[in-house]
Formats: C-alpha cells, sequence, structure tokens
C-alpha cells in the first residue's frame, strides 16, 4: 500500500528565527519524521505550497484537490496549518474515493515538545485503515471536518457541539 503525502506548509514546517516569532516556512518535516521512527511502509512526499494555513486562498485549496485527484494513489495525507484545515478538508469533498486524511500541529515539527511526531503517527496509521472519504487527525483522534472544530483557547480540535 502505498501513500503519497502531499504538503502544504503551516506550523508543522515552520522553522522560527527570533524572540519577536519572525518565521519562514521550511521544508516539508513529514518525510523527516517518518524517517526518523524508522517507518518502513511505502510513501511519497510532495511539497504543493509553503504557506501559513491563514494565507491559504481559494485558488490554493482548488490546487491542492487538484493535486489530490489527479494522483493515482487512493490514500492520501496531507500536512496542512490548523487554522484553516477543516476549510480544506471540506473543500476536497467526501466523494472522491479516496482516503484523505489531514493532520498538522500546534508547534513546528523542529520543536523538542511539538505535537507533530504523534499527529503524523496517527495520520499514517488512519490513511491505511480508514475508509474513502476526508478525515482530520489531530490530538489523538480522527475527526469528520463536517462535525469539527479547532478550539482556539485550548488548542486543539473537538467535535463541534
Amino acid at each position: 500500500m502505498k501513500i503519497k503525502i502531499f504538503t502544504t506548509g503551516g506550523t508543522i514546517d515552520k522553522i522560527y528565527f527570533d524572540r519577536k516569532s519572525e518565521y519562514q516556512i521550511g521544508d516539508p518535516q513529514a518525510g523527516v519524521v517518518l524517517a526518523r521512527a524508522n517507518v518502513v511502509i511505502e510513501y511519497q512526499v510532495e511539497p504543493i505550497l509553503w504557506k501559513d494555513s491563514l494565507d491559504l486562498t481559494e485558488a490554493d485549496r482548488d490546487l491542492i484537490k487538484r493535486k489530490v485527484l489527479d494522483d493515482p494513489c487512493n490514500r492520501i495525507l496531507i500536512t496542512h496549518g490548523t487554522d484553516t484545515m477543516i476549510r480544506t478538508a471540506k473543500a476536497l469533498g467526501r466523494d472522491s474515493g479516496k482516503t484523505i486524511v489531514l493532520t498538522g500541529s500546534m508547534y513546528p515539527a523542529e520543536f523538542r515538545d511539538s505535537d507533530a511526531i504523534f499527529n503524523i503517527g496517527c495520520a499514517i496509521i488512519a490513511v491505511q485503515i480508514l475508509g474513502p472519504g476526508v478525515y482530520i487527525a489531530m490530538n489523538g483522534r480522527i475527526f469528520d471536518p463536517y462535525c469539527s472544530e479547532k478550539n482556539i483557547e485550548k488548542n486543539r480540535f473537538e467535535e463541534r457541539q
């Protein structure tokens, strides 16, 4: 089973330069995380964008959707910024016939105590075992993007009440 990993930027790939929180989006970290964890599944990483998710446009979402739909792989993982992850997941739609899992992190993967490693691991498992559809893997759970939200105060994803 091959997994395609598309990267779009977001906090997971950020590199901070100074105490004023100046940053840029660095190289995709998903492949680095998986290599360090000695993951033995077949996967391919392809960067699409290097943007904070708050800067994504509808044209960017269309590009992501085109890349996902045009790729021959049926198991897709997308690393994405958490602020607009739900919006992009909904833009991908439910009916592609592919299993699509979006994940990200609240802290850059390069930070020692980042949630990125755990979230990527959860997403890799999810994309292998879930059926066709679009999902979000965050905070140790799998979410339906149509029934979830990011709780900014608690810095986590939750089911919408």
